[in-house]
C-alpha cells in the first residue's frame, strides 16, 4: 500500500472535522495537524501533503493564502461566502495550487448534481423547477452550499438570473411565473442533510432527492478529494471533477 496521505485538518473540532478524524485511517490518510480557532496551522503546513478546511467561511481566504505560500493542495468544505469574498479567494488561488472546493463531498449528492443538469436540459420547456433543502437546527447559512450549486445548475439550464430566484413565498404573491425558481430551506432537529429538486409539469412531477443519514459520507468524500488533489493540476475544481462525471 502507498504511504498514507498527510493531512493538515482545519476545523477539527467541528462535526465534519470529527468525522474526518474518524474516517482518516480507513481512507489511507493521517491527520498530522489538527487546528481550530486560535491555533496556528503554519506549525504543521510544511509537513502535510494536503490541507482540508472545514472551519469558518471568514477564515477561508487566510487558509488559501497559507496553502499558496507553501504550495500545498487544498480541499475547502466551508460555505456561506458572499460573491465578493468568493471572487477574492478564486483570484488568490489563481493557477498556483490545486484546490477542490465543493459545498458537498457526498458521492450521491454529486450524482444528484449531474442528474439535475441532465433532467433540466430535457424538461425545462414544460416543467417548472423548485429546490427544497433540509438541515439540522445548528446550520447557520441558507440556502446550503449544496442547494446553491443545484440552483446554479438550474439557473444555467433555464437561462435565469439571481433576481428570478424566489426564496420562500408569503402573502399574495400571485400566480407562479414560468421564469422563476423557488428555493426553500427547512431547519430543525438533527437532520444531517436532505435535498430535493422538483420538476413540476402538468399531470406529472419528477423529484430527484438525496438524503444523508451519516456525516461520514461527506468525510469519506473529502478524503477522496484530498487524495485526488495531491496529484491534480493547478486550478479550482469541484467534486464532480474528482468523480469524473462533469460535462
Amino acid at each position: 500500500m502507498n504511504s498514507s496521505l498527510k493531512i493538515l485538518l482545519i476545523g477539527s473540532k467541528g462535526r465534519m472535522g470529527k468525522a474526518i478524524n474518524e474516517c482518516a485511517e480507513s481512507q489511507n490518510a493521517q491527520i498530522i495537524g489538527a487546528c481550530d480557532v486560535n491555533d496556528n496551522p503554519s506549525e504543521f503546513v510544511s509537513s502535510c501533503d494536503v490541507i482540508i478546511d472545514f472551519s469558518y467561511y471568514q477564515t477561508t481566504l487566510e487558509i488559501v493564502q497559507l496553502a499558496v505560500k507553501y504550495k500545498k493542495a487544498l480541499v475547502i468544505g466551508t460555505t456561506g461566502h458572499n460573491k465578493t469574498t468568493k471572487s477574492e479567494i478564486i483570484e488568490t488561488i489563481g493557477n498556483k495550487i490545486p484546490v477542490v472546493w465543493s459545498g458537498n463531498y457526498s458521492i450521491g449528492v454529486n450524482t444528484l448534481n449531474f442528474l439535475t443538469r441532465k433532467a433540466a436540459n430535457l424538461l425545462k420547456e414544460k416543467f417548472e423547477a423548485e429546490v427544497l433543502e433540509m438541515h439540522h437546527h445548528h446550520k447557520k447559512d441558507a440556502p446550503s452550499g449544496t442547494a446553491e450549486h443545484l440552483i446554479a445548475i438550474l439557473k444555467a439550464q433555464y437561462s435565469l438570473n439571481e433576481k428570478q430566484l424566489i426564496h420562500g413565498r408569503f402573502g399574495q404573491v400571485g400566480p407562479r411565473s414560468k421564469n422563476e425558481i423557488g428555493v426553500h430551506a427547512i431547519r430543525g432537529g438533527d437532520i444531517v442533510g436532505e435535498h430535493t429538486v422538483f420538476f413540476c409539469g402538468l399531470g406529472e412531477r419528477l423529484e430527484l432527492t438525496h438524503k444523508a443519514t451519516d456525516r461520514k459520507i461527506f468525510a469519506q468524500g473529502a478524503l477522496l478529494a484530498a487524495h485526488w488533489a495531491k496529484s491534480a493540476d493547478n486550478g479550482v475544481f469541484n467534486m464532480e471533477n474528482v468523480l469524473g462525471i462533469e460535462d
